[in-house]
């Protein structure tokens, strides 16, 4: 049988007319196929797809829903970063060197976790679990008393007095922050099948064969972290050239606005919430250029960065998913760098009992730090089952594709 009689015989057998194959033979070149846009036929046989549920003869294929991220969420693209810091290593750990990685898309919270976004979860777990496990995740508020000082009366007021609704949550583990995100992810999941109308017995691979189902909320790893903070992005001019460097999340070798550009503040005004000195941490009252906040304040108080991220500087530190090991930057992949343990980096090498796999990694620095610590490259670390009023958190979500080009 010739090759030509074959694919004739091929296309009989299949149920295919020669005019549906020559059809597309001729115009799939200038169609484009895209995850929202597949086209109505296959790209390798001519194949009529199937878009209809009920039917299982043809083979089915599922547009990417329009909304694929959830609320508060901002795509970051990925590329090239130099992580690591810029500033004088003044603390002598040299754990933080110069490495160039490159860093998938994804998305991050625009801003920290506030204290009402918290509430929603433990009165959501209240349902889902025994009355001592919500008490397990309650913030800790004890992370305010001091033995002297008045900040004792934040422990009674700052989760709970409406007030602070919108200030970032504080007293929170790194173990507490990760049951959050497990919980996010389902309750998201559970409201767009609701509102959706999937029906309740289609299994997890069947939903995301949909694309019906968000990928998991999550810490963001230090690489991801660092990355959005720095938000290159909006130094570049021309094809992948970039006009300076950045030692914050803004452009300037200060904390203050060097110009009265691109931001909602005037020049000469601080861009973050943190200590400015010794005993300072606000200026003197009535000044029109100091950051007027003594303890943390409201997410949206201070300018985005470039990537639309508030307070990646400042306000509070946030954790982020990886073990602490003084070696990660020479042992990172270059590709989408974290680590999960200490692999190549054992504790045992260390005569100290503050490194270990349960030792994670902060930054960002806080309201109670000094300007070194807003460099996003400035890393440290705390047990993960600790719990501090300077450090809160924000949730991550890998980009799994349909974002057309």
């Amino acid at each position: 049988m010739k090759l030509g009689e074959g694919f004739y015989s091929l296309a009989a057998a299949l149920g295919l007319s020669l005019s549906v194959l020559f059809f597309y033979g001729c115009s799939s070149q200038s169609n484009r196929r895209t995850a929202s846009s597949p086209g109505k036929v296959s790209a390798s046989t001519g194949a009529v797809y199937s878009f209809n549920n009920d039917d299982t003869t043809k083979f089915q294929v599922f547009k990417l829903p329009k909304e694929v991220v959830g609320p508060r969420l901002k795509f970051i693209q990925g590329g090239r970063a130099v992580l690591g810091s810029q500033e004088q290593d003044i603390m002598g750990f040299r754990d933080n060197i110069e490495r160039t990685v490159t860093v998938a898309s994804f998305y991050m919270d625009e801003t920290e976790v506030t204290n009402v976004d918290y509430k929603e979860f433990l009165f959501n777990m209240k349902s889902r679990v025994s009355a001592d496990s919500v008490l397990k995740l309650q913030p800790n508020d004890r992370v305010w008393d001091g033995l002297l000082s008045y900040n004792d009366v934040y422990a009674t007021y700052y989760f709970n007095y409406p007030g602070f609704n919108f200030y970032p949550v504080a007293g929170v583990s790194w173990t507490q922050a990760n049951v959050y995100a497990r919980w996010r992810t389902i309750y998201v999941n559970e409201l767009s099948r609701e509102q959706n109308k999937l029906d309740s017995a289609l299994s997890q691979s069947q939903l995301i064969e949909r694309g019906a189902v968000f990928p998991d909320y999550r810490l963001p790893n230090e690489a991801e972290w660092e990355y959005a903070a720095k938000a290159m992005i909006g130094t570049q001019y021309m094809d992948e050239n970039q006009e300076n460097g950045r030692i914050y999340p803004w452009d300037g070798r200060g904390p203050r606005n060097p110009y009265n550009i691109k931001r909602k503040s005037r020049q000469g005004d601080f861009l973050a919430n943190f200590k400015r000195g010794r005993g300072d941490y606000a200026g003197i009252a009535g000044s029109i250029s100091n950051d007027g906040d003594i303890i943390p304040t409201n997410v949206y108080n201070y300018p985005a960065n470039d990537f639309g991220l508030y307070n990646m500087a400042g306000n509070m530190n946030e954790w982020v998913q990886d073990v602490y090991r003084p070696l990660s930057f020479q042992d990172f992949d270059d590709l989408n760098p974290l680590r999960k343990d200490g692999v190549f980096d054992d504790a045992s090498n260390y005569n100290t009992t503050m490194i270990s796999d349960e030792f994670r990694v902060y930054k960002g620095g806080s309201w109670r730090d000094v300007a070194y610590w807003l460099s996003p490259g400035a890393r440290r670390f705390l047990h993960q089952d600790s719990a501090t009023n300077h450090i809160g958190f924000r949730c991550a979500m890998i980009a799994v594709g349909g974002r057309d080009r």
